[in-house]
């Protein structure tokens, strides 16, 4: 089986460097390793991937040996552990805001005695070679994590029961949703520097790592200075609004001004 990178950078207390994709792009996997990063945050909360096209991108994760953790859309049992056997290192589970939810994950994810995940052992996880219960099942409980997401206010209050449910690796913040609901709770009397603190000491005090996605190299650093371990600087949207903003610039550069644009434009027949 695979060792993932993630959980020996935090396993020896270091920094994971992280970045994500939305898109079915092998040759991002490919650079993303290439360029030092040890995980790569695959997101199918908000885009589309058929489970023929996840199992065809996660071959080039092993090929390149970097860990992709895969945010999914669904809670059922067996598409969630089916990830983990298709070669996922990690699942990320959105809006996870009680110990309940945390528990019944790692019932999905984790092989007993932590867990009750289903049994196969012949899946790329394990080189497609028949594997017996004993080795494969303990090493694939110690080398596959799981990440639940902090997005709610329900969430920040009880994160640490969320911390100390065994089985759960990481603590990931939401900013855009959990910003959102701290914005429309007027009864919460909770910043979001408040929330970042909460999750930062329930980490800390059951030796979870915990993390975020940020923008800028600054908010990296002031991150880090708070104990976050897990934290995502980059992807392939990012990169390619920057790219095509760049190219047009220096096109106008070269052949002169564009036409302003139409802040209404839409999508239109054609012709």
């Amino acid at each position: 089986m695979r060792k993932s990178k993630t959980l020996a950078k935090l396993r020896s207390g270091e920094p994971v460097r992280i970045c994500a994709l939305g898109s079915f792009l092998p040759a991002f996997v490919r650079h993303a390793a290439h360029n030092g990063f040890d995980c790569i945050w695959l997101d199918l909360e908000h885009r589309a991937m058929e489970q023929r096209e996840l199992q065809a991108l996660l071959a080039f994760f092993h090929l390149f040996d970097i860990d992709c953790m895969v945010r999914t859309p669904t809670l059922e049992k067996t598409k969630l552990y089916r990830i983990l056997e298709d070669g996922a290192a990690g699942v990320m589970i959105p809006h996870v805001s009680t110990a309940e939810k945390a528990r019944m994950l790692v019932q999905c994810l984790k092989f007993p005695p932590l867990g009750d995940r289903g049994f196969d052992g012949a899946g790329l996880d394990s080189d497609f070679i028949l594997q017996g219960s004993g080795d494969y099942t303990q090493r694939a409980n110690d080398e596959t994590f799981l990440t639940v997401q902090i997005e709610t206010i329900e969430a920040v209050r009880n994160v640490e029961e969320i911390a100390a449910v065994p089985g759960v690796d990481i603590l990931f913040v939401g900013p855009a949703d959990l910003g959102l609901r701290l914005k429309h709770d007027p009864d919460c009397q909770l910043t979001f520097d408040d929330c970042l603190s909460r999750v930062a000491a329930a980490a800390n005090k059951h030796g979870k790592a915990w993390g975020l996605p940020v923008g800028t190299p600054e908010q990296v650093k002031a991150m880090k200075a708070k104990g976050a371990t897990f934290i995502n600087y980059g992807g392939d949207f990012g990169a390619m609004m920057v790219m095509i903003e760049k190219h047009a610039s220096e096109l106008d550069t070269l052949y002169g001004s564009r036409q302003p644009k139409d802040s209404t434009n839409a999508l239109r027949p054609i012709d």
